[in-house]
Protein backbone atom coordinates (compact mmCIF):
# COMPACT_ATOMS: atom_id res chain seq x y z
CA UNK A 1 0.00 0.00 0.00
CA UNK A 2 1.26 3.44 -1.02
CA UNK A 3 1.76 6.25 1.84
CA UNK A 4 -1.06 8.85 1.66
CA UNK A 5 1.17 11.87 0.11
CA UNK A 6 1.67 15.37 2.00
CA UNK A 7 2.17 18.42 0.00
CA UNK A 8 5.29 19.10 -2.21
CA UNK A 9 7.11 21.94 -3.44
CA UNK A 10 10.16 21.81 -5.73
CA UNK A 11 12.70 24.43 -7.87
CA UNK A 12 12.35 28.56 -7.57
CA UNK A 13 9.14 29.36 -8.87
CA UNK A 14 9.06 32.99 -9.08
CA UNK A 15 5.27 34.54 -8.50
CA UNK A 16 3.90 37.54 -10.95
CA UNK A 17 1.46 38.62 -8.49
CA UNK A 18 2.93 40.84 -5.15
CA UNK A 19 1.07 39.33 -2.32
CA UNK A 20 2.14 35.52 -3.53
CA UNK A 21 5.48 36.56 -3.89
CA UNK A 22 5.40 38.25 -0.36
CA UNK A 23 4.28 35.26 1.22
CA UNK A 24 6.90 33.00 -0.15
CA UNK A 25 9.51 34.71 0.93
CA UNK A 26 7.55 35.67 4.46
CA UNK A 27 6.83 32.09 5.10
CA UNK A 28 7.59 29.37 2.48
CA UNK A 29 7.27 28.30 -1.64
CA UNK A 30 4.06 25.93 -0.50
CA UNK A 31 2.27 28.84 1.41
CA UNK A 32 2.20 30.59 -2.11
CA UNK A 33 0.95 27.51 -4.01
CA UNK A 34 -1.68 27.31 -1.65
CA UNK A 35 -2.91 30.39 -1.37
CA UNK A 36 -2.94 30.64 -5.61
CA UNK A 37 -4.81 27.32 -5.82
CA UNK A 38 -7.36 28.57 -2.95
CA UNK A 39 -8.30 32.01 -5.73
CA UNK A 40 -7.06 30.61 -8.81
CA UNK A 41 -7.94 26.75 -9.09
CA UNK A 42 -6.04 25.09 -11.99
CA UNK A 43 -5.13 28.58 -12.97
CA UNK A 44 -2.86 28.83 -10.25
CA UNK A 45 0.41 28.26 -12.07
CA UNK A 46 -0.46 30.61 -15.36
CA UNK A 47 1.95 33.29 -13.82
CA UNK A 48 4.26 31.34 -12.46
CA UNK A 49 8.03 31.75 -13.92
CA UNK A 50 10.97 29.84 -12.95
CA UNK A 51 11.69 25.63 -12.38
CA UNK A 52 8.89 24.29 -9.95
CA UNK A 53 6.52 21.30 -9.65
CA UNK A 54 3.70 21.46 -6.95
CA UNK A 55 1.68 18.91 -5.32
CA UNK A 56 -1.10 20.23 -3.06
CA UNK A 57 -3.46 18.57 -0.90
CA UNK A 58 -6.57 20.59 -0.62
CA UNK A 59 -8.41 21.38 2.95
CA UNK A 60 -11.97 20.36 0.60
CA UNK A 61 -9.85 16.90 -0.47
CA UNK A 62 -8.68 17.81 -3.99
CA UNK A 63 -5.26 17.79 -5.57
CA UNK A 64 -3.48 19.79 -7.21
CA UNK A 65 -0.48 19.13 -9.44
CA UNK A 66 1.65 21.39 -11.68
CA UNK A 67 5.09 21.65 -13.63
CA UNK A 68 6.71 24.22 -15.32
CA UNK A 69 6.71 25.16 -18.45
CA UNK A 70 9.57 22.96 -19.99
CA UNK A 71 9.12 20.28 -16.89
CA UNK A 72 12.79 21.14 -15.86
CA UNK A 73 10.88 19.67 -12.64
CA UNK A 74 9.79 16.36 -13.13
CA UNK A 75 6.48 15.50 -10.79
CA UNK A 76 4.76 12.03 -11.63
CA UNK A 77 1.59 10.45 -10.10
CA UNK A 78 -0.63 7.31 -9.38
CA UNK A 79 -4.12 6.89 -8.97
CA UNK A 80 -4.96 4.22 -6.95
CA UNK A 81 -7.49 2.76 -4.04
CA UNK A 82 -9.25 6.25 -4.90
CA UNK A 83 -6.33 8.61 -3.91
CA UNK A 84 -3.95 10.58 -6.09
CA UNK A 85 -0.45 9.73 -4.75
CA UNK A 86 2.48 11.86 -6.25
CA UNK A 87 6.41 11.73 -6.57
CA UNK A 88 9.36 13.57 -8.25
CA UNK A 89 10.37 10.11 -9.44
CA UNK A 90 8.39 7.56 -10.96
CA UNK A 91 10.27 4.91 -8.96
CA UNK A 92 9.14 6.42 -5.92
CA UNK A 93 5.29 5.75 -6.73
CA UNK A 94 6.54 1.73 -7.75
CA UNK A 95 6.16 -1.06 -4.84
CA UNK A 96 6.88 -4.92 -5.38
CA UNK A 97 3.31 -5.25 -7.31
CA UNK A 98 3.97 -2.88 -9.98
CA UNK A 99 4.58 -4.20 -13.26
CA UNK A 100 6.65 -3.24 -16.75
CA UNK A 101 4.45 -1.63 -19.27
CA UNK A 102 5.80 -3.49 -22.14
CA UNK A 103 4.59 -0.10 -24.34
CA UNK A 104 7.13 2.21 -22.55
CA UNK A 105 10.07 -0.07 -23.57
CA UNK A 106 8.66 0.31 -27.51
CA UNK A 107 8.66 4.15 -26.89
CA UNK A 108 11.64 4.06 -25.36
CA UNK A 109 13.31 1.71 -28.33
CA UNK A 110 11.40 4.58 -30.72
CA UNK A 111 12.62 7.83 -29.08
CA UNK A 112 15.54 7.03 -26.99
CA UNK A 113 13.61 7.78 -23.83
CA UNK A 114 10.27 7.98 -22.34
CA UNK A 115 8.42 10.94 -23.71
CA UNK A 116 5.62 11.62 -20.72
CA UNK A 117 2.96 11.01 -20.06
CA UNK A 118 3.77 7.70 -19.96
CA UNK A 119 6.51 5.84 -17.25
CA UNK A 120 8.11 2.76 -17.76
CA UNK A 121 5.45 1.75 -14.75
CA UNK A 122 2.17 0.53 -15.63
CA UNK A 123 -0.55 3.28 -14.52
CA UNK A 124 2.33 5.38 -13.24
CA UNK A 125 2.62 8.45 -15.45
CA UNK A 126 4.84 11.72 -15.63
CA UNK A 127 2.71 15.00 -15.90
CA UNK A 128 3.79 16.64 -19.30
CA UNK A 129 5.56 19.72 -19.52
CA UNK A 130 3.22 23.20 -19.25
CA UNK A 131 0.07 20.60 -17.48
CA UNK A 132 -1.58 20.67 -13.99
CA UNK A 133 -3.71 17.80 -13.08
CA UNK A 134 -6.59 18.14 -10.95
CA UNK A 135 -8.35 15.03 -8.61
CA UNK A 136 -11.50 15.53 -7.39
CA UNK A 137 -14.29 14.60 -6.29
CA UNK A 138 -13.19 11.15 -8.28
CA UNK A 139 -12.42 12.44 -11.05
CA UNK A 140 -9.05 13.31 -12.99
CA UNK A 141 -8.43 16.06 -14.96
CA UNK A 142 -5.11 16.52 -17.25
CA UNK A 143 -4.65 19.66 -19.26
CA UNK A 144 -2.40 22.26 -20.41
CA UNK A 145 -2.25 25.77 -18.13
CA UNK A 146 -0.25 27.28 -20.93
CA UNK A 147 0.21 26.68 -24.86
CA UNK A 148 2.74 28.51 -27.00
CA UNK A 149 1.41 31.55 -28.95
CA UNK A 150 3.23 32.92 -30.98
CA UNK A 151 2.96 36.91 -32.09
CA UNK A 152 5.81 37.72 -34.51
CA UNK A 153 6.32 41.83 -33.78
CA UNK A 154 6.95 44.11 -37.03
CA UNK A 155 8.30 47.39 -37.32
CA UNK A 156 10.83 46.89 -34.60
CA UNK A 157 14.55 47.40 -35.58
CA UNK A 158 17.00 44.73 -35.61
CA UNK A 159 19.25 47.42 -33.13
CA UNK A 160 16.39 47.69 -30.91
CA UNK A 161 15.71 43.53 -30.83
CA UNK A 162 19.54 43.37 -30.28
CA UNK A 163 19.94 45.62 -26.75
CA UNK A 164 16.77 43.95 -25.45
CA UNK A 165 17.29 40.01 -26.30
CA UNK A 166 21.32 41.07 -25.03
CA UNK A 167 19.62 42.53 -21.60
CA UNK A 168 17.81 39.58 -21.14
CA UNK A 169 20.06 37.65 -21.37
CA UNK A 170 22.46 38.80 -19.28
CA UNK A 171 19.63 39.51 -16.55
CA UNK A 172 18.80 35.75 -17.23
CA UNK A 173 22.26 34.43 -16.40
CA UNK A 174 22.50 36.63 -13.03
CA UNK A 175 19.17 35.22 -11.95
CA UNK A 176 20.85 31.44 -11.85
CA UNK A 177 23.93 32.52 -10.58
CA UNK A 178 23.90 30.77 -7.34
CA UNK A 179 25.83 28.36 -5.06
CA UNK A 180 29.14 29.03 -3.89
CA UNK A 181 30.73 31.11 -7.48
CA UNK A 182 29.61 31.24 -10.57
CA UNK A 183 30.46 27.83 -12.58
CA UNK A 184 29.48 26.72 -15.96
CA UNK A 185 29.28 24.05 -18.52
CA UNK A 186 31.14 24.84 -21.49
CA UNK A 187 31.02 22.95 -24.53
CA UNK A 188 32.24 25.38 -26.89
CA UNK A 189 29.21 25.79 -29.06
CA UNK A 190 27.53 29.31 -29.12
CA UNK A 191 24.83 28.49 -26.34
CA UNK A 192 27.54 27.31 -23.82
CA UNK A 193 30.06 30.06 -24.70
CA UNK A 194 26.71 32.84 -24.33
CA UNK A 195 26.12 31.85 -20.79
CA UNK A 196 29.66 31.73 -19.99
CA UNK A 197 30.61 35.42 -21.37
CA UNK A 198 27.34 36.46 -19.50
CA UNK A 199 27.72 35.12 -16.71
CA UNK A 200 31.54 36.46 -16.91
CA UNK A 201 29.42 40.05 -17.04
CA UNK A 202 26.98 39.52 -14.60
CA UNK A 203 29.56 38.23 -11.53
CA UNK A 204 32.70 39.85 -9.78
CA UNK A 205 33.87 36.49 -9.49
CA UNK A 206 35.88 34.90 -12.13
CA UNK A 207 33.44 32.63 -13.39
CA UNK A 208 34.58 28.73 -13.62
CA UNK A 209 34.07 26.99 -16.76
CA UNK A 210 33.95 23.62 -17.20
CA UNK A 211 34.42 21.45 -20.35
CA UNK A 212 34.81 17.74 -21.73
CA UNK A 213 37.13 15.99 -23.95
CA UNK A 214 37.63 12.71 -26.36
CA UNK A 215 40.41 11.53 -27.93
CA UNK A 216 38.69 10.64 -30.73
CA UNK A 217 38.93 12.51 -34.28
CA UNK A 218 35.76 14.13 -35.25
CA UNK A 219 34.36 14.22 -31.53
CA UNK A 220 36.54 16.72 -29.38
CA UNK A 221 35.62 20.31 -29.42
CA UNK A 222 38.10 21.68 -26.85
CA UNK A 223 39.71 23.77 -29.14
CA UNK A 224 36.49 26.05 -28.90
CA UNK A 225 35.64 25.87 -25.33
CA UNK A 226 39.23 27.23 -25.12
CA UNK A 227 38.93 29.69 -27.12
CA UNK A 228 35.91 31.11 -25.18
CA UNK A 229 37.85 30.69 -22.08
CA UNK A 230 40.37 32.94 -23.18
CA UNK A 231 37.81 35.26 -24.98
CA UNK A 232 35.59 35.69 -21.18
CA UNK A 233 38.23 35.00 -19.10
CA UNK A 234 37.48 32.06 -16.98
CA UNK A 235 38.84 29.95 -14.44
CA UNK A 236 38.84 26.48 -17.09
CA UNK A 237 38.47 23.39 -16.13
CA UNK A 238 39.04 20.47 -18.66
CA UNK A 239 38.40 16.49 -18.35
CA UNK A 240 39.12 13.88 -21.00
CA UNK A 241 36.63 10.92 -20.90
CA UNK A 242 37.96 7.70 -21.80
CA UNK A 243 36.29 4.17 -22.10
CA UNK A 244 37.23 3.18 -19.13
CA UNK A 245 35.29 5.82 -17.37
CA UNK A 246 32.48 4.42 -19.30
CA UNK A 247 32.87 0.95 -17.96
CA UNK A 248 32.95 2.54 -14.20
CA UNK A 249 29.86 4.91 -15.03
CA UNK A 250 27.43 3.10 -17.23
CA UNK A 251 25.75 1.10 -14.88
CA UNK A 252 25.82 3.78 -12.07
CA UNK A 253 24.14 6.47 -14.25
CA UNK A 254 22.26 3.83 -15.78
CA UNK A 255 20.56 3.56 -12.43
CA UNK A 256 20.15 6.76 -11.38
CA UNK A 257 17.58 7.24 -13.76
CA UNK A 258 13.48 6.64 -12.46
CA UNK A 259 13.56 4.97 -15.65
CA UNK A 260 15.04 4.05 -18.95
CA UNK A 261 17.52 6.90 -20.06
CA UNK A 262 19.27 6.45 -23.55
CA UNK A 263 20.76 9.90 -24.34
CA UNK A 264 24.22 9.04 -24.51
CA UNK A 265 25.20 12.73 -23.81
CA UNK A 266 24.48 11.80 -20.31
CA UNK A 267 28.17 10.18 -19.57
CA UNK A 268 29.60 13.29 -20.37
CA UNK A 269 28.01 15.76 -18.52
CA UNK A 270 27.96 13.76 -15.87
CA UNK A 271 31.79 13.53 -15.71
CA UNK A 272 31.88 17.56 -16.49
CA UNK A 273 29.41 18.06 -12.98
CA UNK A 274 31.54 15.52 -11.13
CA UNK A 275 34.71 17.05 -12.04
CA UNK A 276 33.01 20.83 -10.86
CA UNK A 277 31.87 19.48 -7.65
CA UNK A 278 35.03 17.82 -6.69
CA UNK A 279 36.04 21.71 -7.21
CA UNK A 280 33.32 22.49 -4.36
CA UNK A 281 31.21 24.35 -6.90
CA UNK A 282 27.11 23.65 -5.95
CA UNK A 283 25.40 25.20 -9.03
CA UNK A 284 26.24 24.79 -12.63
CA UNK A 285 24.46 27.11 -15.56
CA UNK A 286 23.97 25.06 -18.91
CA UNK A 287 22.89 26.09 -22.25
CA UNK A 288 20.10 24.44 -23.18
CA UNK A 289 17.61 25.99 -24.63
CA UNK A 290 18.95 28.17 -27.28
CA UNK A 291 18.36 26.24 -30.31
CA UNK A 292 14.78 25.27 -29.64
CA UNK A 293 14.06 28.84 -29.00
CA UNK A 294 15.89 30.23 -31.76
CA UNK A 295 16.16 28.24 -34.63
CA UNK A 296 19.17 26.02 -34.34
CA UNK A 297 19.19 22.76 -35.31
CA UNK A 298 19.58 21.30 -39.09
CA UNK A 299 15.81 19.98 -39.13
CA UNK A 300 14.34 23.06 -39.25
CA UNK A 301 16.48 24.20 -42.87
CA UNK A 302 15.64 20.74 -43.66
CA UNK A 303 12.12 20.47 -43.01
CA UNK A 304 11.59 23.86 -44.44
CA UNK A 305 12.96 22.43 -47.87
CA UNK A 306 10.33 19.96 -48.18
CA UNK A 307 7.58 22.46 -47.00
CA UNK A 308 7.84 23.68 -50.10
CA UNK A 309 6.55 20.78 -51.48
CA UNK A 310 2.94 22.08 -50.58
CA UNK A 311 3.00 25.36 -52.51
CA UNK A 312 3.33 22.92 -55.59
CA UNK A 313 -0.84 22.68 -57.27
CA UNK A 314 -2.13 19.27 -55.96
CA UNK A 315 -3.01 18.42 -59.77
CA UNK A 316 0.55 18.35 -60.88
CA UNK A 317 1.66 16.53 -57.32
CA UNK A 318 -0.93 13.63 -58.01
CA UNK A 319 -0.65 13.51 -61.65
CA UNK A 320 3.10 13.86 -62.36
CA UNK A 321 5.71 14.23 -59.48
CA UNK A 322 4.21 11.09 -57.35
CA UNK A 323 3.32 8.41 -60.11
CA UNK A 324 7.11 9.66 -61.74
CA UNK A 325 8.70 9.34 -58.12
CA UNK A 326 7.20 5.36 -58.71
CA UNK A 327 8.74 4.30 -61.66
CA UNK A 328 11.13 1.63 -61.71
CA UNK A 329 14.10 3.54 -63.57
CA UNK A 330 14.14 6.20 -61.29
CA UNK A 331 16.94 4.30 -59.03
CA UNK A 332 18.93 4.30 -61.95
CA UNK A 333 19.30 7.82 -63.32
CA UNK A 334 21.31 9.73 -59.77
CA UNK A 335 19.72 13.15 -59.92
CA UNK A 336 16.19 11.69 -60.84
CA UNK A 337 16.81 9.17 -57.66
CA UNK A 338 17.59 12.40 -55.47
CA UNK A 339 14.09 14.52 -57.20
CA UNK A 340 12.18 11.21 -56.30
CA UNK A 341 13.28 10.76 -52.68
CA UNK A 342 12.42 14.58 -52.25
CA UNK A 343 9.38 13.49 -53.34
CA UNK A 344 8.95 10.85 -51.19
CA UNK A 345 9.41 12.33 -48.25
CA UNK A 346 7.59 15.88 -48.64
CA UNK A 347 4.36 13.63 -49.70
CA UNK A 348 4.75 12.77 -46.03
CA UNK A 349 2.70 14.81 -43.26
CA UNK A 350 4.45 16.92 -40.41
CA UNK A 351 5.40 15.79 -37.99
CA UNK A 352 5.55 12.25 -39.18
CA UNK A 353 7.74 13.27 -41.71
CA UNK A 354 10.30 14.02 -39.11
CA UNK A 355 10.66 10.14 -37.85
CA UNK A 356 11.55 9.35 -41.66
CA UNK A 357 14.75 8.17 -40.61
CA UNK A 358 13.61 6.62 -37.04
CA UNK A 359 16.36 3.99 -36.30
CA UNK A 360 13.96 1.59 -35.34
CA UNK A 361 12.40 1.95 -38.20
CA UNK A 362 15.77 1.81 -40.33
CA UNK A 363 16.82 -1.60 -38.29
CA UNK A 364 13.36 -2.89 -39.23
CA UNK A 365 11.45 -3.89 -36.10
CA UNK A 366 10.22 -7.25 -36.88
CA UNK A 367 13.64 -7.82 -38.09
CA UNK A 368 14.46 -6.52 -34.05
CA UNK A 369 12.22 -6.79 -31.35
CA UNK A 370 10.63 -10.23 -30.36
CA UNK A 371 6.86 -11.58 -30.96
CA UNK A 372 6.32 -11.67 -27.07
CA UNK A 373 6.65 -7.72 -27.11
CA UNK A 374 5.41 -6.95 -30.61
CA UNK A 375 2.34 -8.45 -29.08
CA UNK A 376 2.14 -6.54 -26.44
CA UNK A 377 2.21 -2.84 -27.95
CA UNK A 378 0.94 -0.65 -30.29
CA UNK A 379 3.48 0.59 -33.32
CA UNK A 380 1.04 3.45 -34.14
CA UNK A 381 0.90 4.99 -30.56
CA UNK A 382 4.16 6.89 -30.33
CA UNK A 383 3.30 8.13 -34.16
CA UNK A 384 -0.73 9.17 -32.57
CA UNK A 385 0.85 10.98 -29.45
CA UNK A 386 3.27 12.90 -31.41
CA UNK A 387 0.65 14.26 -34.19
CA UNK A 388 -1.86 15.21 -31.30
CA UNK A 389 1.29 17.32 -29.92
CA UNK A 390 1.62 18.93 -33.30
CA UNK A 391 -2.24 19.36 -33.82
CA UNK A 392 -2.51 21.18 -30.43
CA UNK A 393 1.20 22.82 -29.32
CA UNK A 394 1.22 25.86 -30.49
CA UNK A 395 -0.70 28.77 -31.86
CA UNK A 396 1.24 29.63 -35.48
CA UNK A 397 1.03 29.21 -39.14
CA UNK A 398 4.66 29.37 -39.25
CA UNK A 399 6.29 25.89 -39.92
CA UNK A 400 9.54 26.55 -38.03
CA UNK A 401 8.03 28.05 -35.09
CA UNK A 402 5.63 24.61 -35.18
CA UNK A 403 8.91 23.00 -34.91
CA UNK A 404 10.13 24.85 -32.36
CA UNK A 405 7.63 24.13 -30.00
CA UNK A 406 7.37 20.48 -30.55
CA UNK A 407 11.54 20.72 -29.85
CA UNK A 408 10.23 22.02 -26.23
CA UNK A 409 8.08 19.19 -25.70
CA UNK A 410 10.19 16.44 -27.30
CA UNK A 411 13.67 17.63 -27.61
CA UNK A 412 13.68 19.46 -24.12
CA UNK A 413 11.77 18.13 -21.93
CA UNK A 414 11.55 14.57 -22.19
CA UNK A 415 15.04 14.34 -23.23
CA UNK A 416 17.63 17.00 -22.98
CA UNK A 417 16.77 18.47 -19.67
CA UNK A 418 16.37 15.34 -17.93
CA UNK A 419 19.88 14.49 -19.06
CA UNK A 420 21.59 17.90 -17.38
CA UNK A 421 19.38 17.42 -14.47
CA UNK A 422 19.95 13.99 -13.69
CA UNK A 423 23.47 13.46 -14.32
CA UNK A 424 23.91 16.89 -12.67
CA UNK A 425 22.04 15.59 -9.31
CA UNK A 426 23.91 11.69 -9.64
CA UNK A 427 26.97 14.30 -9.14
CA UNK A 428 25.96 16.74 -6.50
CA UNK A 429 25.66 19.72 -8.24
CA UNK A 430 22.43 21.95 -8.77
CA UNK A 431 21.63 22.96 -12.33
CA UNK A 432 20.22 26.17 -14.11
CA UNK A 433 18.80 26.74 -17.44
CA UNK A 434 19.02 30.62 -18.07
CA UNK A 435 17.97 30.21 -21.93
CA UNK A 436 15.00 29.31 -20.87
CA UNK A 437 13.89 32.42 -18.93
CA UNK A 438 10.65 32.90 -19.18
CA UNK A 439 11.78 36.65 -20.56
CA UNK A 440 13.59 34.80 -23.02
CA UNK A 441 10.49 32.32 -23.61
CA UNK A 442 8.53 35.37 -24.41
CA UNK A 443 11.16 37.29 -26.33
CA UNK A 444 11.53 34.51 -28.68
CA UNK A 445 7.40 33.88 -29.14
CA UNK A 446 7.49 37.96 -30.80
CA UNK A 447 10.94 37.41 -32.30
CA UNK A 448 9.85 36.82 -36.56
CA UNK A 449 10.24 33.47 -37.66
CA UNK A 450 12.47 34.74 -40.73
CA UNK A 451 15.03 35.99 -38.00
CA UNK A 452 15.11 32.25 -36.16
CA UNK A 453 15.71 30.87 -39.81
CA UNK A 454 17.07 33.68 -42.17
CA UNK A 455 17.19 31.40 -45.76
CA UNK A 456 19.30 28.80 -44.63
CA UNK A 457 20.70 30.64 -42.08
CA UNK A 458 20.30 29.16 -38.54
CA UNK A 459 19.35 31.03 -35.30
CA UNK A 460 20.46 34.43 -37.79
CA UNK A 461 19.44 36.61 -35.13
CA UNK A 462 20.98 35.00 -32.02
CA UNK A 463 24.38 34.80 -34.02
CA UNK A 464 24.11 38.18 -35.50
CA UNK A 465 22.68 40.03 -32.02
CA UNK A 466 25.73 38.22 -30.33
CA UNK A 467 28.54 39.74 -32.88
CA UNK A 468 30.85 41.42 -31.33
CA UNK A 469 30.48 39.55 -28.15
CA UNK A 470 31.07 36.11 -29.35
CA UNK A 471 34.45 35.53 -31.13
CA UNK A 472 33.39 34.76 -34.51
CA UNK A 473 35.08 31.15 -34.60
CA UNK A 474 32.45 30.27 -32.52
CA UNK A 475 29.48 31.79 -34.21
CA UNK A 476 30.67 30.16 -37.42
CA UNK A 477 31.86 26.95 -36.63
CA UNK A 478 29.65 23.68 -37.14
CA UNK A 479 27.33 22.95 -34.37
CA UNK A 480 28.58 19.68 -32.33
CA UNK A 481 27.74 19.09 -28.56
CA UNK A 482 28.67 17.03 -26.01
CA UNK A 483 28.58 14.00 -28.63
CA UNK A 484 30.54 11.05 -27.72
CA UNK A 485 32.93 8.26 -29.43
CA UNK A 486 30.66 5.16 -28.14
CA UNK A 487 30.67 3.40 -31.25
CA UNK A 488 34.11 3.83 -31.81
CA UNK A 489 35.15 3.27 -28.64
CA UNK A 490 33.15 -0.21 -28.16
CA UNK A 491 35.07 -1.72 -31.38
CA UNK A 492 38.18 -1.03 -29.91
CA UNK A 493 38.20 -1.18 -26.16
CA UNK A 494 37.92 -4.73 -24.40
CA UNK A 495 36.28 -4.01 -21.18
CA UNK A 496 33.49 -1.69 -23.17
CA UNK A 497 32.78 -4.22 -25.38
CA UNK A 498 31.88 -7.07 -23.07
CA UNK A 499 29.70 -4.64 -21.65
CA UNK A 500 27.79 -3.98 -24.47
CA UNK A 501 27.89 -7.26 -25.34
CA UNK A 502 26.68 -8.78 -22.35
CA UNK A 503 24.39 -6.12 -22.01
CA UNK A 504 22.85 -6.69 -25.10
CA UNK A 505 22.68 -10.81 -24.95
CA UNK A 506 21.32 -10.31 -21.49
CA UNK A 507 18.38 -7.83 -23.04
CA UNK A 508 17.41 -10.68 -25.71
CA UNK A 509 17.44 -13.36 -22.89
CA UNK A 510 14.32 -11.23 -21.02
CA UNK A 511 12.34 -11.40 -24.55
CA UNK A 512 12.78 -7.66 -25.66
CA UNK A 513 15.54 -7.99 -28.60
CA UNK A 514 15.85 -11.06 -30.87
CA UNK A 515 19.14 -12.86 -30.39
CA UNK A 516 20.08 -13.29 -34.18
CA UNK A 517 19.24 -9.15 -33.93
CA UNK A 518 21.77 -8.50 -31.49
CA UNK A 519 24.52 -10.72 -33.42
CA UNK A 520 23.99 -8.63 -36.25
CA UNK A 521 24.24 -5.79 -34.86
CA UNK A 522 27.15 -6.44 -32.80
CA UNK A 523 29.26 -8.55 -35.19
CA UNK A 524 28.45 -6.69 -38.62
CA UNK A 525 27.16 -3.41 -38.42
CA UNK A 526 28.93 -1.70 -35.52
CA UNK A 527 32.14 -2.14 -36.69
CA UNK A 528 31.22 -1.56 -40.44
CA UNK A 529 29.87 1.92 -38.89
CA UNK A 530 30.36 2.59 -35.53
CA UNK A 531 29.35 6.01 -35.09
CA UNK A 532 25.34 5.18 -36.61
CA UNK A 533 24.93 1.83 -35.39
CA UNK A 534 26.70 2.44 -31.99
CA UNK A 535 23.37 4.56 -30.94
CA UNK A 536 21.18 1.51 -30.96
CA UNK A 537 23.96 -0.50 -29.07
CA UNK A 538 24.10 2.81 -26.22
CA UNK A 539 20.35 2.51 -26.17
CA UNK A 540 19.71 -0.98 -25.73
CA UNK A 541 22.65 -1.22 -23.24
CA UNK A 542 21.42 1.69 -21.21
CA UNK A 543 17.89 -0.50 -21.05
CA UNK A 544 19.36 -3.58 -19.83
CA UNK A 545 21.50 -1.36 -16.84
CA UNK A 546 18.43 0.03 -15.76
CA UNK A 547 16.52 -2.89 -15.71
CA UNK A 548 19.47 -5.10 -14.00
CA UNK A 549 19.31 -2.37 -11.38
CA UNK A 550 15.60 -1.95 -11.18
CA UNK A 551 13.82 -4.73 -12.09
CA UNK A 552 15.96 -7.72 -12.44
CA UNK A 553 13.30 -10.26 -12.63
CA UNK A 554 11.37 -8.75 -15.63
CA UNK A 555 11.09 -10.89 -18.34
CA UNK A 556 8.63 -10.91 -21.37
CA UNK A 557 9.07 -15.05 -21.67
CA UNK A 558 6.95 -16.95 -19.61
Amino acid sequence: MLEQNSSLALGSPRFADPSLARLASEHNVLAAWGAAFLSLATNAANDVSGDFAVGLMATDGSTFLAVDRFAICSLCYRLRDGQLHFAARADELADTTTEIDPQAIYDYLYFHVIPSPRTIYKDIYRLPPAHYALFQQGQLTVAPYWVPSFNEQSGASFDELKDEFRQLLQSAVATQIGGSKPACFLSGGTDSSTVAGMAALASVEKVATYSIGFDAQGYDEMAYARLASKHFKTEHHEYYVTPDDLVRSIPSVAAHYDQPFGNSSALPAYYCAKMARKDGVSKLLAGDGGDELFGGNTRYAKQMVFGWYGGIPAALRDSLLEPLSKLPLVSKIPLVRKAASYVNQAKVPMPDRLMTYNLLHRLGVENMLTPELLVQVDQQSPTHQQRGVWATGSHTDSLVNRMLAFDWRYTLADCDLPKVVGTTALAGVKVGFPMLDDRLLSFSLKLPAAYKLKGFQLRWFFKEALRGFLPDEIINKKKQGFGLPFGTWANRHPALKTLATDSLYSLSLRGVVRPDFVQDLLTQRLPEHPGYYGEMVWVLMMLEQWLAAKAPRFSLIR
